[in-house]
């Protein structure tokens, strides 16, 4: 019984992290965002970055976001990223390690679409 209880609660954690949205971080259009103070981080596979990419991004798939951290400055970041799912990973992975998210954007699939942020909650 007990073990049935801890693998119940492994499953939830794991379902929370990847599923359960990121509360406190808007989403923003891409071509709104004052890039003074910010990285912008790309956390899409690099064949959808490479199919449709975005310039003066720093692109480091959510696959390689743990071991490639170091490259990472130490500024305000926006994530440029492609599923919701990504979003709340990267997010996570990245305060847990101390940065700080300021914003995300949701690219499409045709050129140079960011898609609008009409449906999220958290917006």
């Amino acid at each position: 019984m007990i073990y049935l209880i801890l693998s119940l609660l492994v499953i939830l954690v794991i379902l929370y992290k990847r599923y359960f949205p990121v509360w406190g971080v808007k989403c923003s259009e891409l071509e709104k965002i004052d890039l003074t103070n910010l990285q912008i981080l790309d956390v899409r596979d690099y064949n959808e970055s490479y199919n449709n990419p975005i310039d003066g991004v720093l692109n480091i798939p959510i696959a390689y976001l743990k071991r490639r951290i170091n490259e990472i400055p130490q500024r305000d970041i926006h994530l440029v990223v492609s599923s919701i799912l990504e979003k709340n990973v990267g997010i996570r992975a990245l305060k847990h390690k101390g940065y700080r998210i300021v914003g995300y954007s949701i690219a499409g699939q045709n050129q140079n679409e960011i898609k609008k942020c009409h449906l999220e909650i958290n917006c």
